[in-house]
């Protein structure tokens, strides 16, 4: 048995990462860069790169192909096209990044840190509505949230 961060640490033997400054420069060399968003609708109606396309982890894979109702046309022929794949922390990218690669997609890549460390950055993100995101405001949003009931019991035998 592997636990979430394990298995995001064994994909990273086969996918590239990009610091949020290279990704900045490297969307002004390549202004066709496909920026996929794996997130949930909520979490990319609250803040986002400008110009990212959501497609929720959920989704992904019948997303990248034609015939289904989740299909991303965008995504679909972007199998050529350089894409980097977007989450809050970049974990889930990494995990999506190495789907597309398994999925025949040639130039995929993660945002390290994800959109937190874009933030962290002070790179530009926007709402829902693509108002710009106030970047001191989104610091309430990166805090994590761990209720109670999802903490470790003290008790907890772990089963590994």
């Amino acid at each position: 048995m592997k636990r979430f961060l394990e298995l995001v640490k064994d994909c990273l033997h086969n996918v590239k990462e990009h610091m949020p400054w290279d990704l900045e420069e490297r969307l002004k060399e390549n202004p066709d860069i496909l920026l996929v968003d794996v997130r949930e609708p909520y979490e990319y109606e609250a803040m986002h790169i400008e110009g990212s396309l959501l497609v929720p982890r959920g989704i992904l894979e019948s997303a990248c192909e034609w015939d289904y109702e989740e299909t991303e046309p965008e995504l679909v022929m972007a199998r050529e096209r350089e894409v980097v794949v977007v989450c809050r922390s970049g974990q889930r990218s990494v995990l999506a990044a190495n789907s597309l690669q398994v999925l025949g997609f040639k130039n995929v890549a993660s945002l390290e840190t994800g959109i937190r460390g874009w933030k962290d950055y002070d790179l530009p993100l926007v709402d829902g509505e693509g108002k710009n995101v106030d970047l001191d405001d989104a610091d309430e949003y990166f805090t994590a949230h761990v209720r109670e009931d999802q903490l470790r019991p003290k008790d907890w035998v772990d089963p590994v």
